[in-house]
């Protein structure tokens, strides 16, 4: 049967099922897929907090969204061209999100009577039969008996048979956007090479579901996305949290410290801890604590003791790690908490995005506790951020806050890997013995940058007491009297301030220096305000982008940057908390874009936000 190939240029597609049909493996297979053919993603999974929600409700349905494209994108779309829905639950969670026109492929086994219940359909209504789709394409197969046909000769029972529906799905998908399924194979190969039943039936789902569509005359079209323009180089597909565990095994490298992470499992930052467990070759130790607390506490010691202490959480543990990032403020010495956000407050949205936790970074902790705060942008970003974050720690002998949230963790996008020698070289100066002049180690003695020495314990002549008392300034001996208390907390506040110093200046990231509207973002909202910007530039309206990577302190020009533009926006994922800074700090009335659903804002919101604030007065 003759078919045509139709040639685009983007394309979305939301895998959508219930959370035991396997939608973020098959997602991220499509995806490793789209990367290998040097296309440019992006990509979105969105999961449900429960571990096993009921199967066939709305709370149970998971997703993974992936947009790819033969030009540059910033974010995973936001209308999808394609949505597959292997139960009724998952269409009517995610219709909203199709294009009216869009693809619709519905599993129809998915929409029985028992499934369209769970649903919250009413009786007697299909929405595959009803006409209520009429604005869209609707392919119906029925995945589950295609399924176990291409199965039966296998001796498994049909539970373990249907878990390789999803992999009969790809494979259509595959037939559809004529992909060679080779990386999905290899990949069966190495996962299941031990388990030879699971290994032969999701090789054959896969087969069976590119034969469908190869011999089925009902697709008399298939698609194809040419390969990005992008600048030359080695690219991988890699996730936010990935990034940052390789990030912070370049740091370790580079400085010549051993990396030790102590850490408490909590979503969605345990990943960075089964990522660094798989490298002690690079001489990283990891340390699952039996709490936060003792997780954090591990990362001081170490931190003591001449290692790279880094710990890992989200909100939740951020704030039972209060006090003991209070002692690390008061003892003066590196530490990285890397706090990957989440919907709270308290358990909150565990599973879903929000930037809810700068002024926690900022203010969460008792008395005068000012710490450095660094910021990822996208999920390779991360790798460069936390390398930052971790100069810092080490350079100016402070505990730094990294965050990143679940978008940019759980998201993924192609990277252009550095080499090791286009790093740049963190240096590390430990104090091995007395100085010229000194008689007795003095361990709050200070150098320009008010940074005291450090000195490992054990080390001759260089015996010194630190805790979480106030210290005596020079001698670091407890001191309670209170003119010293209020110096100590003045240096270690200029000595925050002063890292400013050591930071490169603020840059726009595209649009005039100076102008009609400034949008002023940091972290996960940066593919969204650059593709608004963009659209808006190409309109032909005045408006300019700025992303923050160093949130404290700010850049040194970022003052005068800001007085440069009439108006100035702060889109953020959360009640507006940058904004309350930039306003206390710069005395700029900036404008702010909120969103607080748990999920991204959009490139379309953002652009009627921005046409709203240049439209002329009336």
């Amino acid at each position: 049967m003759s078919r045509k190939e139709e040639v685009l240029q983007d394309v979305v597609i939301k895998f959508a099922g219930d959370s035991g049909d396997g939608m973020q493996l098959t997602g991220s297979q499509f995806t490793n897929n789209t990367a290998l053919l040097g296309i440019d993603l992006a990509t979105f999974p969105d999961f449900p907090a429960e571990i096993r929600a009921p199967q066939g409700t709305l709370p149970g349905v998971s997703g993974y969204q992936l947009r790819f494209s033969s030009d540059r994108i910033f974010t995973p779309g936001d209308e999808c061209d394609v949505l597959v829905a292997m139960n009724a639950a998952a269409l009517k969670t995610n219709l909203k999100t199709l294009k009216k026109g869009g693809k619709i492929i519905a599993n129809t086994d998915g929409f029985d009577t028992k499934n369209l219940r769970l649903a919250n359909y009413p009786d007697g209504i299909n929405p595959l039969e009803d006409g209520s789709l009429g604005n869209y394409e609707v392919i119906k197969m029925d995945v589950t008996k295609m399924t176990r046909e291409a199965l039966k000769d296998i001796t498994m029972g049909t539970k373990e048979k249907d878990r390789a529906k999803n992999m009969f799905v790809l494979g259509f998908l595959y037939f559809m956007y004529n992909r060679d399924m080779e990386s999905t194979l290899h990949f069966f190969k190495e996962k299941f090479g031990k388990k030879a039943d699971i290994l032969e039936s999701n090789t054959r789902a896969l087969q069976a579901g590119y034969n469908f569509g190869d011999t089925t005359e009902t697709f008399t079209t298939t698609f194809r996305v040419e390969k990005a323009k992008m600048e030359p180089g080695v690219y991988r597909s890699i996730m936010g949290n990935q990034a940052l565990a390789y990030g912070l095994i370049a740091a370790s490298q580079k400085s010549g410290l051993p990396l030790f992470l102590g850490s408490y499992p909590i979503t969605p930052a345990s990943d960075v801890l089964h990522e660094l467990s798989r490298h002690k070759a690079f001489g990283v130790k990891t340390f699952q604590a039996e709490d936060e607390i003792a997780a954090i506490t591990s990362a001081i010691g170490a931190s003591y003791g001449g290692l790279l202490g880094v710990t890992t959480t989200s909100g939740p543990g951020m704030a039972l790690k209060a006090e003991a990032m209070g002692l690390a403020v008061m003892m003066e010495i590196p530490l990285l908490i890397c706090d990957i956000q989440r919907g709270g407050p308290s358990t909150g949205l565990p599973t879903k995005t929000e930037q809810s936790d700068l002024l926690q970074a900022y203010y969460g902790r008792n008395g005068e506790c000012p710490m450095p705060i660094v910021s990822a942008s996208t999920p390779s970003d991360c790798f460069g951020a936390v390398y930052e974050a971790v100069r810092i720690a080490i350079q100016h002998m402070t505990p730094v806050i990294f965050l990143s949230d679940g978008y940019i963790a759980n998201g993924a996008e192609p990277w252009r890997f550095p080499k090791s020698e286009d790093l740049p070289s963190i240096e590390i100066k430990f104090k091995t013995d007395l100085g010229h002049g000194e008689d007795k180690f003095q361990p709050y003695l200070r150098d320009e940058k008010l940074v005291r020495p450090w000195a490992i314990p054990g080390t001759a002549g260089l015996e010194h007491r630190i805790g979480g008392l106030e210290k005596q300034n020079i001698t670091g001996n407890v001191s309670y009297d209170p003119d010293n208390h209020q110096l100590m907390v003045k240096i270690r506040q200029e000595k925050v301030e002063k890292i400013a110093e050591y930071i490169p200046e603020q840059k726009l990231d595209s649009g005039p220096a100076t102008g009609k509207l400034l949008v002023l973002g940091w972290g996960s909202t940066y593919g969204a305000i650059k593709s608004a910007v963009a659209e808006m530039q190409e309109e032909g309206f005045e408006v300019s982008h700025a992303h923050l990577r160093h949130l404290r302190p700010f850049p040194r020009n970022l003052g005068d940057l800001l007085k440069s533009f009439d108006q100035v926006l702060i889109p953020e994922i959360n009640n507006g908390q940058l904004i309350k800074i930039i306003r206390d700090q710069y005395f700029v009335d900036a404008k702010a874009y909120n969103k607080i659903m748990g999920v991204p804002i959009t490139k379309t919101e953002l652009v009627m936000k921005l046409k709203e604030l240049l439209a002329p007065a009336s």
